[in-house]
């Protein structure tokens, strides 16, 4: 599973527990100014995930790690497609930051908002 935060105007994905073992990363750090969006997708996890680079992929169990699909970079760490999060990039590594979140809704609405300009 992934904590998703906001500081400083960057968007970080922290993976726990285990899941840093299985997707050999450990936190994520994007500028606010890249990120281009968040939606609740579970169905994302019925989507072929392409060549895996580095990472653990066993079908219906767990995706997490970095994979190369239609020539962009996506990373994944998704055991529950249920709690699972998109986060659309630019200008990034990866295109695609597809996480399980504990609640996906209040994830996509920190994203949101965050992205938002001061008023």
């Amino acid at each position: 599973m992934a904590r998703v935060s906001i500081t400083d105007r960057t968007l970080v994905v922290e993976i726990e527990g285990l899941d840093r073992l299985w997707a050999v990363r450990s936190r994520i750090e994007i500028p606010l100014a890249n990120v281009r969006g968040a939606t609740v997708d579970p169905g994302i996890f019925r989507e072929p995930k392409g060549i895996k680079v580095g990472g653990t992929h066993f079908p219906g169990v767990i995706t997490a790690g970095t994979f190369r699909s239609g020539g962009e970079w996506v990373f994944w760490d998704v055991k529950n497609p249920a709690k699972a999060v998109v986060i659309e990039l630019a200008d990034e590594r990866y295109s695609r930051l597809v996480v399980e979140v504990d609640d996906p809704r209040a994830t996509v609405d920190l994203v949101e908002h965050a992205k938002r300009p001061a008023a």
